[in-house]
């Protein structure tokens, strides 16, 4: 059985995830929180397989519960919340799923779907990972929104990213994504040795690179593989030509 906690300030919120949960035979609710405090508690007496995470509760945030049981226990985390500012970091913390209220019931079963699979992984392996020793890493997974879903994008994937006022342009698989970050946060969670930023508002997959042409200017053409030419500034140049 897969021992199940439902963590979140509203009662309704709880009622509708628990409902959705009852039909499934595999799934054991051993406990309910309304708060980060006692969801702490809970997690730590219980030690649950997974846990149904809301974001912004009274006192602590989901980030603020991950945060204090770091080291100690890490269910599979399917975060659930009226917010999609927060998908970014959700998945930097290693989330399997990032739920939005109010969401399908194919939604919900792809969510369900997932944890279930990460569960069989972890059981595979041995065990959990500690949020400790994931939160450092660099960031290997991009969530962008198309339409009324959640793409994951592999960081591989992206050619450059550029700047757009609140948000940064996505550019991989041909298409274009927005995130809701900005272009210094994300830049902060890239591997520098894989990405780098050639302009204020740039930031290239090196390996996307096929040439490096400089102007009378002193300024740089940066020409991807796909013969997208990007500017590079010389303020930014000796990132790159590292």
């Amino acid at each position: 059985m897969i021992r199940t906690v439902i963590v979140d300030d509203e009662p309704l919120a709880r009622d509708g995830i628990r409902l959705r949960l009852a039909g499934e035979r595999d799934i054991d609710v051993i406990g309910e929180a309304a708060d980060g405090a006692a969801a702490v508690a809970l997690i730590r007496e219980e030690l649950p397989d997974l846990v149904f995470l809301d974001v912004q509760m009274p006192g602590m945030t989901g980030f603020d519960v991950l945060a204090a049981i770091a080291g100690e226990h890490l269910p599979v985390i399917v975060f659930v919340t009226a917010y999609d500012q927060y998908a970014i970091r959700a998945f930097d913390v290693r989330a399997i799923d990032y739920l939005l209220k109010p969401f399908t019931k194919e939604r919900f079963d792809e969510a369900l779907h997932r944890a279930r699979r990460e569960l069989a992984h972890r059981e595979e392996d041995g065990g959990s990972s500690r949020v400790a020793d994931l939160v450092s890493d660099p960031l290997t997974r991009l969530v962008v929104r198309n339409r009324d879903r959640y793409v994951l994008l592999k960081v591989e994937e992206i050619d450059w990213m550029e700047a757009a006022a609140n948000y940064v342009e996505v550019h991989a698989r041909g298409k274009s994504f927005l995130v809701r970050t900005t272009i210094s946060s994300l830049e902060q969670k890239l591997d520098p040795r894989r990405f780098t930023r050639i302009h204020r508002s740039t930031i290239v997959n090196v390996d996307r690179v096929a040439e490096i042409r400089s102007d009378a200017h002193g300024d740089f053409d940066v020409l991807l593989a796909n013969g997208k030419v990007l500017r590079m500034t010389r303020g930014y140049s000796e990132r790159l030509l590292a």
